[in-house]
């Protein structure tokens, strides 16, 4: 949360727990024995009960682990006291953390005695945070974290405070999977929240810094890497700021920046309620104009940034008018992907949900009103969502602008296939045609050709190249294309393939056809090579 302070509501929130570093290793040595784990986790919960849960309803939940839990399951009772609410009494407790106990709990500041009750063993505490497993793979192995944020509506049935430190959620789980994991020597992550993007950048980074304008998401943050330290590598460090936006960084420079940033578009009305970790105080999408026109000067050459972002479509506008003039200035070369589209109505409500303000609250009304004069006194007629992936050339190297609306979905992550689209961009846009006819490709092995017939017909009406991977795109191409690509193997330049089509096209007395059968391949592949259906082969150097 990079945003500012918060107006017109607020909750009670519990001090953030105490990081005492001997008591973290005993917790996280009880939380894996309990197996309060992802894995743990799915294994007691039915899909039914999963999908509840994702939907807020924790009924589902709540009646398949009360069992559980009354009959000693340790991760059951764990999940019920820090993610659904429900209070522990200290020999459950004892009994799930045998190591650290209630005692070690209360210590550590995540629990807190629940009002009206003794001292004895049937005294009840109550979570004063929610406190996940977390489980995910990457390049240098797997990954098992136990992370805390504030607790959500599931366990209050309140409302979010204004203040309130967000755990892994959606967004979060996308920012994730589009960075690129190159290691590199020092990484950023603005708007840090609970911290979840600093630990997974200290695994590939040497010196993490994390900022946010939120004293208390520092310290939640700090928590979690104290809980989670163990897990990454030697010597590799995170180092807490506070502050708005860039100005903790001022004068820095990074290989890496990740954020998601507090993007959603707020009406700016007095009294009105904001939420600091989505909602940056400026009008419209001012905020996220202002940190792309300024956040190439925080890269380093070569050095890459990966954020979420929210943009108005105004009536009779591209969706990519503004991304491209907040981008035109800029030094770095641009990925920019919208991912979906919404109307302002639709955008009013998802928020207003977000916050856990429902159509059943007196404040619906008046509050979608709001949102929706101010999106009409700019006339804007969508809210476009998507990935914004930024590379700082290196020296000599020229920048390349790319702005695309991809609805669909491959399988695996998209960092990895980020990485090697801004790569192969890179080295397109420094490339005429003659020199990317020198360059050795090789189609990916997720990629298969679909050809379409009229009936009766021998000749393809539509040839399209699918992709497994990556975004699960969908290319069609002309016959001259197809004609190349099958053959690229990786094994010989692009050129041998284009010289041999030519004589071919000759030798059907179709020379005339040549010159703009070649342009239109060259045009093809690059969208191939960008989109990653082929791979640049890197070749030796001749001795």
């Amino acid at each position: 949360m990079v945003g500012m302070s918060t107006q017109g509501h607020t909750t009670e929130l519990f001090p953030t727990p105490t990081p005492d570093t001997n008591l973290l290793a005993v917790l996280r040595a009880d939380l894996a024995h309990a197996q309060y784990t992802a894995d743990g986790i799915e294994d007691l919960l039915s899909a039914p009960a999963r999908t509840a849960l994702e939907r807020e309803n924790p009924l589902p939940a709540r009646r398949e682990l009360d069992p559980l839990a009354d009959q000693g399951n340790a991760a059951a009772t764990l999940m019920r006291l820090f993610t659904l609410g429900r209070t522990a009494t200290r020999a459950e407790l004892d009994r799930a953390l045998p190591n650290l106990g209630t005692d070690g709990l209360l210590a550590l500041g995540l629990v807190a005695p629940a009002e009206g009750t003794g001292s004895d063993a049937t005294s009840a505490f109550a979570a004063t945070v929610d406190l996940r497993p977390y489980q995910a793979t990457d390049d240098f192995g797997e990954i098992l974290w136990w992370i805390v944020s504030d607790l959500g509506e599931l366990a209050t049935g309140r409302a979010l405070d204004g203040e309130h430190v967000l755990g892994i959620g959606g967004a979060t789980s996308t920012l994730i999977s589009i960075t690129p994991r190159d290691e590199v020597a020092r990484a950023l992550d603005l708007g840090t929240g609970c911290g979840i993007q600093a630990l997974h950048a200290a695994r590939h980074a040497q010196h993490v810094v994390a900022t946010d304008i939120s004293e208390r998401a520092l310290a939640i943050t700090e928590f979690n890497v104290a809980l989670n330290r163990e897990t990454l590598p030697e010597g590799h460090t995170i180092e807490t700021r506070q502050g708005s936006m860039l100005e903790p960084v001022a004068g820095e420079t990074f290989d890496l920046i990740v954020s998601n940033p507090p993007f959603v578009i707020t009406p700016r009305v007095k009294d009105a309620e904001t939420w600091t970790y989505r909602d940056g105080g400026a009008e419209g999408d001012a905020l996220v104009a202002n940190l792309l026109a300024e956040i190439d000067a925080y890269l380093a050459p070569g050095g890459v940034a990966a954020m979420l972002a929210n943009w108005e479509i105004t009536r009779g506008s591209e969706w990519d008018a503004r991304p491209r003039t907040w981008l035109a200035n800029s030094s770095a070369s641009a990925l920019v992907v919208q991912r979906d589209i919404e109307d302002p109505a639709s955008y009013a409500s998802t928020w207003l949900r977000d916050g856990g303000v429902t159509d059943r609250d007196e404040r619906w009304e008046p509050m979608t009103h709001a949102w929706l004069d101010d999106f009409a006194s700019r006339d804007v007629r969508g809210i476009g969502f998507g990935h914004v992936l930024l590379a700082q050339p290196r020296e000599g190297e020229k920048r390349f602008a790319d702005f695309t609306h991809v609805e669909t979905t491959g399988a695996g992550p998209l960092g990895p296939r980020y990485a090697e689209m801004l790569r192969a961009r890179t080295r397109l846009a420094q490339l005429d045609d003659e020199a990317f006819a020198s360059l050795t490709l090789a189609r990916a092995d997720d990629v298969i050709e679909r050809r379409h017939y009229t009936p009766g017909d021998d000749d393809p009406m539509v040839i399209d190249l699918v992709q497994g991977g990556g975004f699960g795109r969908t290319i069609q191409i002309d016959t001259h294309t197809a004609a190349i690509v099958g053959p690229l193997t990786g094994e010989y330049p692009l050129d041998i393939f284009l010289t041999a089509y030519a004589s071919l096209l000759e030798a059907a007395d179709q020379g005339a056809e040549i010159a703009s059968a070649r342009a239109s391949i060259n045009r093809t592949l690059r969208v191939l090579v960008k989109w990653g259906f082929l791979h640049i082969v890197e070749q030796p150097n001749p001795a």
